[in-house]
């Protein structure tokens, strides 16, 4: 019995599963993540203050939508807040809610801004490689792009999971930890959007 009590111990606390580990590897992971989008937003400024024909993005990029576009993703970090809420106080039912409709925002997010790429390579004729702007702004938006669709089906893991009854009010760690992802993730794209679509 004392032997089975000491191994109990030693998985608790060595296994890189349990809460503590996975929380900061997650912070670990974001940390690297936000340097990578700080390399991509100093070029971007790098590129735009060396270049002498920069257009004025307003003129360029629709502002409006892609405002309305960051509202929803804002929205579903407020769902995703929900969300945890919910398991926390062992609501699976408003979890698999709350995190549904998080998802649905990540989706409608990814609509729009497939919607707004179609625009301007088919009408505008704005692609990565016709000018500095156009590359700089596609390989922005699209990293970000990418990082909100390995969001989504993230969340997507999650939801399988929590609707198989793996998550309750005492176990939710992993729910936390999607949430610290998702949270990251919207406040990037505010980064992004202030720099390429509203800083004239």
């Amino acid at each position: 019995m004392a032997h089975a009590a000491t191994m109990n111990e030693v998985e608790r606390y060595e296994s890189p599963l349990t809460p503590g580990w996975g929380k900061l590897m997650m912070w670990v992971f974001l940390i690297s993540d936000a340097m990578s989008f700080a390399g991509l937003l100093a070029a971007y400024g790098t590129v735009r203050l060396a270049s002498a024909e920069w257009p004025v993005p307003s003129e360029v990029l629709d502002v409006p939508l892609t405002a309305v576009n960051t509202f929803i993703l804002i929205c579903s970090s407020v769902t995703m807040v929900k969300a945890l809420s919910a398991i926390r106080h062992g609501n699976r039912a408003g979890f698999l809610k709350w995190l549904g409709g998080t998802m649905l925002g990540g989706l409608t997010f990814l609509g729009i801004q497939a919607w707004e790429w179609t625009h301007l390579i088919v009408h505008e004729g704005l692609s990565i490689k016709t000018s500095l702007f156009g590359a700089t702004f596609f390989i922005l938006t699209g990293f970000h792009g990418c990082h909100v669709l390995s969001g989504v089906i993230y969340l997507f893991c999650i939801f399988l999971r929590g609707a198989q009854g793996a998550y309750t009010a005492e176990r939710h760690s992993p729910v936390e930890i999607a949430g610290l992802y998702w949270h990251f993730v919207d406040l990037i794209w505010i980064l992004v959007f202030t720099f390429v679509y509203l800083i004239a």
